[in-house]
């Protein structure tokens, strides 16, 4: 490990311990979430998401940031796409089990969307966060991924500058620029059935109020797949 592997480790502790020794800490994080879902949403994605990022970078090239990266404009894709996950989240969560009523699945209640939201463990529970997850990703997932591959070209094309970053997205060059078949192969076909899946499974089975910033680690596993899927485009070329 390099000097800058304990530093990011170290940062990371003192970012997540108060939340464990102080209880004050951890319920102000519960009110502020309750309160300010989608600022907090942004907040989340922006520091977690781009930690993977930059953590994806270290993969490839042995560095956590480098010129031309784009450290702040990465920050505000991804708090933007923290917002949209939220949406999602709160889109399907109440949706999907309404919808597999309609399929004739019988709930226990009335309102087939508060199987979610119920404590503990059932079997009909764990079919809904299943189904919740898989439509999530199955429908949002790809146009999320897409948007995101699109956004780290713009920002690798303008330099990684937040002055340029705020110039119009090119983005019928940048999709016909897309490795489809690493991003297919790899990023669909076999991240979303193999890991996202399950692990949404799991988020929609977690107290509501958990699921995002669950989802804000889950990112950090996503920077470190894009750069793997970025290390087989290489590859290929």
């Amino acid at each position: 490990m390099k000097k800058t592997d304990f530093i990011a480790l170290g940062a990371a502790i003192l970012v997540l311990l108060p939340f464990f020794i102080f209880p004050p800490v951890l319920k102000t994080y519960h009110h502020l979430n309750a309160d300010y879902g989608y600022t907090m949403s942004f907040i989340k994605f922006a520091i977690l998401a781009t930690f993977g990022e930059c953590l994806g970078l270290r993969i490839r090239t042995g560095m956590y940031t480098k010129k031309g990266f784009g450290l702040f404009p990465r920050a505000i894709v991804w708090g933007f796409l923290g917002v949209t996950i939220k949406m999602a989240f709160v889109i399907f969560a109440e949706g999907v089990p309404v919808m597999l009523r309609t399929f004739g699945v019988i709930f226990p209640i009335d309102n087939p969307a508060d199987i979610l939201r119920q404590s503990g463990f059932s079997w009909i529970k764990l079919f809904a966060a299943f189904a919740t997850g898989a439509i999530l990703n199955f429908f949002f997932a790809p146009v999320f991924m897409t948007f995101h591959r699109i956004t780290d070209m713009h920002i690798a094309a303008t330099g990684g500058t937040l002055r340029n970053f705020f110039t119009p997205i090119r983005y019928a060059k940048y999709f016909q620029d897309i490795d489809w078949y690493s991003m297919w192969n790899f990023v669909f076909k076999k991240t979303i059935i193999f890991f996202w899946i399950p692990a949404q499974t799991l988020n929609f089975m977690l107290p509501e109020g958990y699921r995002i910033l669950v989802a804000a680690f889950y990112s950090i596993i996503l920077g470190v797949i894009m750069s793997l899927a970025s290390l087989m485009s290489k590859k290929r070329l």
